[in-house]
């Protein structure tokens, strides 16, 4: 508790937000577009897109409708991410992403992803 609240007081002092002293967090989920994880699946987009597979459909709702999000569909939660350009490479596909999660952004901060195991 001690050092929380120095890292608070020093992140502070410093004109930090206090969730650059946040702790990483492993997250696993799949990376989808916005829309699909907000229904908690891509059925509904695959059909309208008239996309092959989870891969396809997040690309192209990405485009037309939103970003790109990690859905936990265990836990039906979705988490924003802060960067876009690591996740696109596994558009569509199970993943663990490491990053401080930001809770009033409600976004991960990434810090790395790779595929999960199956």
């Amino acid at each position: 508790m001690k050092t929380n609240r120095l890292s608070l007081i020093l992140a502070l002092t410093l004109g930090l937000s206090p969730a650059a002293f946040a702790q990483a967090k492993t997250f696993t989920g799949e990376i989808v577009d916005s829309p699909c994880a907000a229904m908690g699946s891509h059925e509904h987009m695959m059909k309208a897109e008239k996309a092959r597979n989870a891969r396809e459909c997040t690309l192209a709702c990405i485009k037309a409708h939103g970003a790109l999000v990690l859905y936990d569909a265990l836990n039906k939660k979705v988490y924003k991410l802060d960067d876009q350009v690591k996740a696109k490479t596994f558009a569509g596909k199970k993943v663990m992403v490491t990053g401080e999660y930001d809770d009033a952004l409600k976004t991960i901060r990434l810090r790395s992803i790779k595929a999960a195991g199956k």
